[in-house]
């Protein structure tokens, strides 16, 4: 079976695909953005507790602690999935 493509055709398709840029993922984007998705979420499942009358949940100590510790999280996650992400999207990608 002759080949179907041409020198130039390969040439030009690899020309377009070394130009792509591997995708990337900033730390502080993806940081700020997780920990203020878990915050919101965290508010969220507190005030759906609240619904419920005669439930005490917390102590405004212990929401406040709650906030926090989401926040933290966020970052935990994004630190250490944001590194393996850009690892591979550049050595894959």
């Amino acid at each position: 079976m002759p080949n179907v493509t041409s020198p130039l055709s390969r040439r030009e398709i690899a020309m377009s695909t070394s130009g792509r840029s591997a995708a990337y993922v900033p730390v502080v984007a993806l940081g700020l953005s997780l920990s203020l998705f878990f915050v919101i979420f965290y508010v969220i499942c507190i005030i759906g507790y609240l619904v419920f009358p005669g439930f005490e949940l917390l102590s405004w100590s212990t929401f406040f602690l709650g906030l926090v510790e989401s926040f933290i999280w966020g970052w935990y996650f994004a630190l250490i999935f944001t590194p393996l992400f850009n690892f591979f999207a550049r050595r894959f990608g």
